[in-house]
């Protein structure tokens, strides 16, 4: 494994303290001008001790002295930033209000504001949630959605999970803290593709086994699919559901090579890989090259499993493939169980910049278009939609909900939980919170007892303020939320409810021809459930630009 060249700097604050407490001490014994000298290093020294023994912040046990100038500069950023660089609320990629909020309910202390909303009300794109002059009533806020409702063994799933990050990607204390924090709260944690480590498995938590196109931990030495040790892991107990990913928010369509530095024993062990052997995982997937051929692989997943719902993850982009799998829905009668929506806002994985920025439908868009596209053929009673995208509160998760998900994920919401401070080093192994690097040093710093009860408490606080805006609106679920629920503001005076500003289609209106929306109409009818490939009039438009 590669060492980081910056643990020497890591310590030079305390080194430097206790270094001026030696050499100072003496000195103000035979120079009385100087008593004050050797208490300030003596105090520095107490602050760096205290730093590096506690528990309760990575940060300060990685950087002892050196990150109470982070603190106190934070303390007085607002100001800072109001006047000098940016407002509380600009979200490049997480603004300090999205941070704070996720923070101080991990920490289960007082997530209440002064003065009135920072936000503009009046700005374009505004939205919110209207109440109720009736408000409910809620006792419990532990929401649930059945998942897998025609399978053997079908899974009661929080609203709000823990979405996909590797071990490898994660540190392991990381990954111990997000399923310890699983355990306590009773919500999934998906795996991510790295498959299933000794560190999901050990605090017992619920998982949801993501399978990639590197089918790690059911691979054959070539990497195509292995029957015997997808079996093997897919009966685990601790094992609720199969998630096949297609593509992710981050990069979609893009494959990855992990360099066999990177890959230690722990890592191979939980991917069914070779120590020290770069390890491929392709654009695409090798087990199926159509539609009709990935819904009898999800069967085959599902019967292999034990009967545990089966479903796939992607990102959206061209719509005629998406229409494609639908289709061939229609014409097998094979159906995935559930069907998670990841957007393109990206997420924790490292990825090029043009990635980033220019691949990938984002979440409100292609969330919209397979919920409707199910509605429109009937088929969305027989599949959950789980959705992502840069959700971190509770009116995130009931924006995504009216929007047509069933439940929502999150990843990035959780590493702030664990103590993130979005340094934006997540691909350098440098993390200075011990989060996202696999460098022993940083990493062993993040306490798992106090980090696993900042995940619970996330979790669970911002479910309860979910309650509590539902129950203001007059809900008394999470599945009333509807279209009509949310509005947003088109101009200074122009207002929209959801359910005016999106297509939302009919039961049916898919088979029943026209629908009055572009996308549908234009690639519906071309979309063939025996390949992914671009319809007829799409193919003669490119020969035509060739000519």
């Amino acid at each position: 494994m590669a060492k980081t060249t910056t643990f020497p700097f890591r310590y030079t604050a305390f080194a430097l303290s206790i270094a001026g407490l030696l050499t100072t001490l003496p000195l103000s014994l035979y120079l009385r001008d100087w008593y004050l000298l050797p208490v300030i290093f003596a105090a520095l020294t107490l602050v760096g001790t205290w730093d590096v023994l506690q528990n309760k912040h990575t940060v300060s046990r990685l950087y002892p002295i050196l990150a109470h100038f982070r603190y106190f500069f934070e303390s007085i950023g607002p100001e800072i930033r109001q006047y000098f660089i940016e407002s509380d609320t600009e979200e490049r990629p997480f603004s300090r209000e999205q941070r704070a909020i996720v923070y101080q309910r991990a920490k289960n202390v007082l997530d209440k504001r002064p003065f009135g909303s920072q936000l503009g009300m009046y700005d374009e794109g505004f939205e919110w949630i209207n109440h109720s002059m009736r408000p409910a009533d809620i006792k419990d806020s532990d929401f649930r959605i059945e998942i897998g409702k025609h399978c053997a063994k079908p899974y009661k799933a929080s609203v709000f999970n823990i979405s996909a990050m590797s071990f490898g990607s994660l540190s392991s204390n990381a990954i111990l803290s997000l399923n310890r924090g699983a355990k306590l709260g009773s919500f999934y944690h998906d795996t991510g593709e790295g498959s299933i480590s000794r560190y999901h498995r050990e605090p017992g938590g619920d998982l949801v086994w993501e399978i990639g196109s590197g089918y790690f931990g059911c691979r054959h030495k070539d990497g195509t699919f292995n029957e015997d040790m997808f079996r093997k892991n897919a009966t685990l107990d601790q094992v609720k559901m199969i998630e096949l990913k297609l593509s992710q928010g981050a990069k979609p369509g893009h494959g990855g090579i992990l360099p066999g530095e990177k890959v230690t024993p722990e890592i191979a062990e939980a991917r069914g890989v070779e120590v020290g052997k770069d390890v491929v995982s392709p654009a695409r997937h090798s087990a199926f090259s159509t539609p009709v051929e990935m819904l009898e692989f999800i069967d085959r997943l599902r019967d292999l499993s034990g009967g545990k719902p089966v479903g796939f993850k992607l990102a959206i982009g061209h719509p005629w493939e998406w229409f494609a799998i639908v289709k061939a829905m229609l014409e097998t009668g094979r159906k995935p169980d559930f069907i998670v929506v990841d957007g393109g806002e990206g997420g924790t994985g490292a990825a090029p910049l043009e990635f980033i920025n220019r691949i990938g439908v984002p979440m409100t868009e292609a969330l919209l278009l397979v919920h409707n596209t199910l509605v429109g053929t009937n088929l969305r009673e027989d599949i959950a939609i789980g959705a992502a995208g840069k959700i971190t509160s509770a009116f995130n998760i009931a924006r995504t909900l009216a929007l047509g998900a069933d439940w929502c994920n999150a990843a990035r919401g959780y590493m702030f939980a664990l103590g993130c401070i979005q340094s934006l080093s997540c691909h350098t192994g440098k993390c200075p919170s011990g989060v996202a690097t696999q460098d022993p040093r940083r990493s062993n710093k993040l306490d798992v007892q106090d980090k696993s009860q900042r995940v619970y408490n996330f979790h669970k606080n911002t479910l309860d303020a979910l309650s509590n805006l539902l129950a203001a609106s007059g809900l008394r679920h999470p599945s009333e939320l509807g279209p009509e629920h949310i509005l947003r503001r088109s101009s200074k005076t122009e207002i929209h409810s959801y359910l005016e500003l999106f297509p939302f289609l009919e039961p049916g209106a898919l088979l029943k021809g026209k629908t009055g929306t572009r996308v549908y109409d234009t690639y519906w009818p071309e979309a063939r459930s025996d390949s992914f490939d671009p319809p007829e009039f799409i193919r003669e438009l490119r020969e035509t630009k060739l000519r």
